[in-house]
Parts: C-alpha cells; sequence; structure tokens
C-alpha cells in the first residue's frame, strides 16, 4: 500500500491529465482482476508467483526511470518493492512446490532466475521511459491499480461470494473516487 500511495500514485499523477490517471489506475484493476480469474481458471498453483511477477515488472520499471531522476525516491521505492516481493515470493515458493512436483532447489534456481526480470525492467524504465512521461505515469497508474486490487484480493475480508473478485475491485474503484476527488477538488 506504501508502495501504491506513497510513490506510484503521486509520481503516476504528476505526468499525466487527471482523467488519463483514473483510467491507467482502474485499467491496472480491472486487468489484473482478468489475470487473476485466468490463473484461477487455470488450476491457479502458481497464482502468487503470477501476481508478484504482474506487479512487479512495471514497478521495476517505474523504478529504473525514477533512478535517472530521483535518486531518493529512487532508493525509498527499492526498498518498498523488496519488503513487498519478500512475503510474496515465499508464498510463491509454496504454493507452486505444493502444486507441482518440483525440487526444491530447482525451484530456487527458477525463482533466481527470474529475479534477473527485475534489473532487465529498470534498465528498460531507465533507457526508454525516464524519457516518456506519460508512459510512465500510466504505468505507475496501472501497476498501482493492480496493486490495490491483488492486496485487497488477498487482504480483504473473504466473504462467501460467487463473484469474489467484486470487492478487491470494488476498493480500487474507491481508491479512484478519493483520487478523483484529490484531483478535481479544490
Amino acid at each position: 500500500m506504501s508502495a501504491v500511495c506513497l510513490v506510484l500514485v503521486p509520481e503516476g499523477i504528476a505526468h499525466v491529465p487527471p482523467a488519463a490517471a483514473l483510467f491507467w489506475l482502474g485499467a491496472g484493476g480491472v486487468a489484473f482482476m482478468f489475470a487473476d480469474r485466468a490463473l484461477k481458471s487455470h488450476g491457479g498453483g502458481a497464482a502468487q508467483l503470477m501476481a508478484m511477477l504482474l506487479d512487479f515488472v512495471p514497478e521495476a520499471m517505474a523504478l529504473g526511470a525514477i533512478l535517472a531522476s530521483d535518486r531518493t525516491r529512487a532508493m525509498l521505492l527499492a526498498l518498498l518493492i523488496a519488503l513487498q516481493n519478500l512475503p510474496e515470493g515465499f508464498n510463491a515458493y509454496r504454493e507452486v512446490l505444493a502444486a507441482h512436483k518440483i525440487r526444491p532447489w530447482r525451484l530456487l534456481a527458477l525463482f533466481a532466475a527470474l529475479a534477473c526480470i527485475g534489473p532487465a525492467s529498470a534498465a528498460f524504465g531507465l533507457l526508454y521511459l525516464e524519457s516518456h512521461a506519460a508512459i510512465l505515469g500510466a504505468l505507475m497508474l496501472f501497476s498501482g491499480g493492480g496493486i490495490l486490487y491483488l492486496m485487497f484480493q488477498d487482504i480483504a475480508p473473504q466473504a462467501v461470494l460467487e463473484r469474489h473478485w467484486v470487492p478487491p475491485l470494488g476498493a480500487v474503484a474507491g481508491f479512484m473516487l478519493g483520487l478523483a476527488g484529490y484531483l478535481y477538488l479544490p
């Protein structure tokens, strides 16, 4: 939540118009909802891993872009990403290990290889997105909406619902309403 509230949304809204900010935040929530539903419909043996990667890649791109202009904010974002992904990584490891017949050391090797996606994404952000502020802002907001969806999907009280994706998507809509008030009201 701190990455969303302190870095991704404030930096994102600094680079895109208000209506675009709301669109990209909502689009991130909806896209992650569809990804979450698709993973669950296909067994979900690696849902936590995919969720972690879905938010890690755009965050790492944003980190790379911010690194060029604001090292202090980049360090904050790097720490927030690390702290967020440690428990996600642990849960993803346990989920994949339980769902698939794979030796623990092979799974750790796979996770180590996947960790290389972060620096590659950050390099892309540094080399390309740093000079494209509107794209960077949209990506940060999209990622923020996705993180909000995933966070509320994981921690919101579990109600027995046929459409379990409605409460976390409602949380994204509530955040969008708050952001709209912040952006449009004096």
